[in-house]
């Protein structure tokens, strides 16, 4: 069969992008080495929580417009072909590649004389050129190569996809009118740079420049914590009608973004001789500081009960509330989690998610209670800890909350979800990050 466009990996990344390709009017394939997301994207679904993405899936499955391989075909001819794959850290922590060297493999089986290969991809800088166009060059086949990487919310994706302006990096002026020449089937807002590295770092920056920020709101919730003030106060009261001052606002931060990219940008500083100590502080920061707060709690919670008898709910499994998701990879609320049965082996942990379902709950927490609703996770804990930002959270009644607890539990909310409210300003059994109390 003939397509505009072959998609190599359909994870988040891949499917939103074969979806809106497909919706724009393109005939697309995506191929994907796991059974049961070909199968799902064949039956018109998605293997993953996204706004609107389902009902177009399933539109543009139904139309003819997108079809889910495990492997190309020989008869299987597309103009463009685009790299979606992961690239997850090694044990070493450095980026692998082996999912990249594989879909490349697969392009140059595949790939006719002229035909466009664009990396989606988050890589290492020099990537495109030192691995895929590497490999590319064995051929004896034209080919235009451009790298374009991915920079949507992980929720919002569909959305953003036809409205963030879409980066193309590429040495070749024939290969940026190619690779924009598919991209303005979602978009007008073209952005060029003259080299594959170039476009890579642009993602790398990206990520973490928002973690650095992410770190300093951490650090600053870290201090007013042990001045025993409000950092959301502080922070709001701060840069209120003042131009000069946007920090952000304190809370966990993970997800299968900014847990890896900061450390594949220093990692390809390192490759240049450069050590990037301010990503290198946020990363510790943003990975360190919740176990300071989990010790915290723990001290509290043991004045009145003993380890072996606590019982501890964690609210909000997913990386993220808003927009909605139910990606568990890279949350710290499971870090958390894993930082309170290291430290609490005999207490009792139970977890809740609004978007996450029952089933893959157990499977990721194998041990742990899993509720169907906050009433249930609540009820006699003597710790609730709320773990991201679903609205679901602050649309509760504090008072209620408080009074489904043991005696003494109380509420840790990372995401300061209370804090309008008056009687969480006014209520030892509600903390906060950046709002801990402590004793004062």
């Amino acid at each position: 069969m003939n397509f505009d466009v072959g998609i190599i990996g359909l994870g988040y990344v891949g499917l939103t992008l074969a979806t809106a390709l497909a919706k724009s009017g393109m005939k697309v394939i995506g191929v994907e080495r796991r059974e049961d997301i070909v199968s799902l994207v064949n039956e018109g679904k998605a293997h993953f929580t996204e706004l609107g993405l389902e009902q177009i899936i399933n539109e543009q499955v139904n139309n003819g417009n997108l079809i889910a391989k495990n492997q190309f075909e020989s008869s299987d001819h597309c103009k463009y072909f685009i790299i979606t794959v992961g690239t997850p850290l090694g044990p070493n922590g450095k980026p692998r590649l082996d999912m990249i060297r594989s879909a490349v493999s697969e392009i140059i089986d595949q790939m006719d004389d002229g035909a466009t290969i664009i990396v989606r991809s988050t890589v290492e800088v020099g990537t495109t050129r030192n691995c895929v166009e590497a490999e590319l060059k064995k051929t004896d086949k034209k080919y235009f190569l451009a790298m374009c990487p991915e920079r949507t919310l992980e929720g919002d994706a569909i959305r953003e996809l036809n409205t963030l302006p879409q980066i193309i990096g590429s040495d070749d002026r024939e290969t940026l009118n190619k690779a924009s020449k598919l991209f303005r089937q979602l978009t007008n807002s073209i952005i060029y740079v003259n080299t594959y590295e170039a476009a890579e770092v642009i993602k790398l920056v990206d990520n973490t420049y928002r973690d650095v920020q992410f770190a300093f709101a951490n650090e600053v919730a870290r201090m007013c914590d042990a001045v025993g003030i409000n950092a959301i106060e502080v922070i709001e009261a701060g840069k209120q009608n003042y131009p000069r001052t946007n920090v952000a606002l304190p809370g966990l931060v993970g997800g299968p973004c900014l847990e890896k990219d900061p450390h594949i940008f220093n990692h390809s500083a390192n490759k240049y001789g450069i050590n990037l100590e301010i990503t290198k502080a946020a990363r510790y920061v943003n990975e360190h500081h919740p176990a300071e707060i989990v010790s915290k709690l723990i001290d509290r919670c043991c004045k009145n009960k003993s380890k072996d008898k606590i019982k501890i709910s964690l609210l909000g499994m997913a990386f993220k509330g808003k927009p909605l998701t139910d990606d568990l990879r890279g949350s710290m609320a499971t870090f958390v989690l894993q930082e309170f049965q290291k430290k609490l082996s005999r207490a009792t942990i139970g977890v809740y998610d609004p978007v996450v379902s029952i089933e893959n709950l157990k499977t990721h927490y194998p041990g742990c209670s899993v509720f169907e609703n906050i009433s249930e996770a609540a009820s006699g804990a003597d710790l609730i800890i709320i773990t991201n930002n679903n609205e679901i959270f602050s649309h509760q009644n504090l008072n209620k909350l408080i009074s489904l607890l043991s005696p003494n539990g109380f509420v840790f909310d990372f995401w300061n979800n209370f804090t309008a409210d008056p009687i969480a300003a006014n209520n030892d059994r509600y903390l906060s990050l950046g709002n801990f109390k402590d004793g004062k």
